[in-house]
């Protein structure tokens, strides 16, 4: 059964191997699991992503005149909450926010719906750094190392 919650995710999450990976424990779990989830592209206003020293992840902070581009998900249920709190672990709290959801009009994306989300925001803005986390970049370099087989998020390895 799909549940209620929606998140916003715009970092690792982004990757649906990943999200499956934390949630499921397999990147490529049944259609009928991967079906009861969608990912649109969405907007998160009034807030900067960065990279975080020393690792592969991303983390927002509240940044006035900043928006971050992410994918808005659907279909979570309460268990794909733990289990995305215990991955984001406690250098971020979990809020609850309004994103603009990304369609297409031709070529173009335009703003279409204003949805509410939870997004995990990062409490440690001096861990910072101060470029750009880079998706495609994460994507070809470290995304074999987030997703291998052997390795899935449970409270005991968390």
């Amino acid at each position: 059964m799909s549940g209620e919650n929606k998140a916003f995710f715009y970092g690792t999450l982004m990757a649906p191997e990943v999200f499956f990976s934390v949630c499921y424990g397999d990147k490529q779990p049944p259609k009928a699991i991967q079906d009861l989830h969608t990912f649109t592209p969405a907007i998160l206003d009034g807030y900067c992503r960065h990279r975080v020293q020393y690792a592969d992840y991303p983390a927002i902070v509240a940044e006035e005149g900043h928006s971050v581009r992410g994918m808005y998900a659907t279909g979570l249920t309460e268990a794909n909450m733990q289990k995305l709190d215990i991955f984001e672990g406690n250098e971020y709290k979990r809020i609850n926010t309004k994103v603009r959801l990304l369609k297409m009009e031709g070529e173009k994306e335009v703003d279409g719906e204003v949805k509410e989300a939870s997004v995990y925001v990062f409490l440690n803005p001096n861990d910072l750094e101060k470029r750009e986390w880079d998706y495609e970049e994460f994507r070809q370099q470290k995304m074999k190392l987030w997703t291998r087989g052997d390795w899935a998020f449970s409270e005991g390895n968390a």
